[in-house]
């Protein structure tokens, strides 16, 4: 089965409840690889102990699956269902200091810490999270197999779109309603004719190249 046509499902997380670990955290980040704004991360608990729950939540998918109007709707499913979420978000000047695994790092830390409840065990996207002194399994595409991962990431992603539009009258001209800081054509000639803003990463390329470098 192709990453596309996966459909999240709760077996982690049913194996983990029976194992006694009844507050499992699904992690996920939006906008990692963008050239502008911040990194995004967002946490779900789902409730362990609702029998129909897959079936409430079965359109939820991969962020990068789902359109945008979908992924606002899909948002206000999972809120009615979760038991706790939490968002963490680090900003560009912070993403150029440390880095983009550090800071996405740091953002999913800061949404542990927005959720009301403690946690007993992570399942992650991709990373792992050795900071964090708690029980976790990082799985590579986890946001096409996990539900709780899944949800995070279409939280995680509806809450950076919404950012990234606010950002936009702030820093008019650049398109960031509509590209949401990643590296489109539309957004490399805005570069050309405006030169970088405050929410450029200035530490990715093409930013971190001539002629960008030599500005200001």
């Amino acid at each position: 089965m192709t990453h596309k046509n996966r459909v999240p499902h709760l077996e982690y997380e049913q194996r983990l409840w029976a194992a006694g670990y009844r507050s499992v955290a699904g992690l996920d980040e939006a906008g990692r690889g963008a050239w502008a704004g911040p990194v995004v991360a967002a946490a779900v608990i789902l409730p362990p102990d609702m029998p129909d729950l897959f079936q409430h939540l079965s359109e939820v998918r991969d962020s990068k699956m789902v359109g945008p109007a979908k992924r606002r709707l899909l948002v206000d499913v999972i809120r009615r269902h979760a038991v706790a979420m939490g968002v963490g978000v680090v900003p560009a000047t912070e993403i150029d200091r440390h880095g983009i695994v550090s800071a996405t790092r740091t953002a999913m830390a800061w949404a542990l810490q927005h959720l009301n409840r403690p946690v007993d065990y992570l399942l992650i996207d991709h990373l792992g999270l050795p900071d964090v002194d708690l029980p976790q399994h990082s799985l590579p595409k986890g946001d096409a197999i996990v539900l709780s991962i899944a949800c995070a990431s279409i939280l995680a992603k509806v809450t950076r779109d919404r950012m990234m539009i606010d950002l936009e009258d702030q820093h008019p001209g650049y398109g960031f309603a509509r590209h949401k800081g990643y590296g489109t054509a539309q957004h490399r000639a805005a570069l050309e004719n405006l030169g970088p803003c405050p929410i450029h990463r200035m530490s990715f390329s093409p930013l971190c190249q001539p002629p960008y470098t030599q500005q200001g």
